[in-house]
């Protein structure tokens, strides 16, 4: 991973449920994936729990045994299943260019599979400076520490842990499976309903010094 030139602002952004509203498309693909394997999967169900990695809802569907398979098949469907029925949320563009236009840059760090993760924000016309896969909680504090975060924006608690660990202010939403109150337990700064206050909220922030 290589590190970016200084900039005044960095800010992370976690994507399913933050940038994009992943459900639909995301239950579309376990759906195909169902029908390819003949194994059941309860899409409506998998799609209220979205955050971590593929694999860990995935184990409630296959045995052990045949998880990274069925991973390594979903990964290859995804682009035609998910990424077409894939809308970004409220807010999401205006966030990142609310970022640059305090001169800073936005990144975007997602437990999502790299190159599926670039496919979305392709596909929708959003063009963040930098785009970090394969990361989940507390590991994404690896590429925030790497491109200078200070702020780090998601909608699940292990974005607020990867925050934290990452020393940036955890900003959340709750657009995602977690609500408010679960958020601020895990130590979330900041609690917006969703993407259209960030720029209202950023215009107000003052980064500190870091160490």
């Amino acid at each position: 991973m290589a590190r970016m030139t200084a900039c005044p602002l960095t800010v992370g952004f976690d994507l399913d449920m933050t940038l994009i509203d992943s459900r639909p498309g995301i239950r579309a693909c376990y759906l195909a994936l169902s029908e390819r394997t003949g194994t059941y999967i309860d899409a409506d169900l998998a799609v209220t729990r979205l955050g971590p990695p593929l694999e860990q809802e995935l184990i409630n569907w296959f045995p052990a045994d045949e998880v990274e398979a069925a991973g390594s098949m979903y990964r290859q469907m995804y682009p035609a299943h998910a990424v077409p029925a894939t809308p970004a949320l409220a807010g999401a563009r205006e966030a990142i260019a609310a970022v640059r236009e305090r001169g800073g840059r936005a990144i975007v760090v997602t437990a999502k599979y790299e190159p599926n993760a670039k496919l979305h924000l392709e596909h929708l016309g959003i063009e963040p400076d930098a785009v970090i896969g394969d990361l989940w909680a507390e590991q994404k504090a690896q590429a925030l520490r790497e491109y200078g975060a200070s702020v780090y924006v998601g909608d699940h608690v292990g974005d607020v842990r990867g925050a934290r660990r990452a020393g940036a202010l955890s900003v959340a939403v709750t657009t995602g499976p977690c609500d408010e109150q679960e958020l601020r337990a895990a130590g979330a700064d900041v609690v917006l309903p969703d993407l259209t206050g960030f720029p209202e909220w950023l215009a107000g922030y003052r980064e500190a010094p870091r160490a």
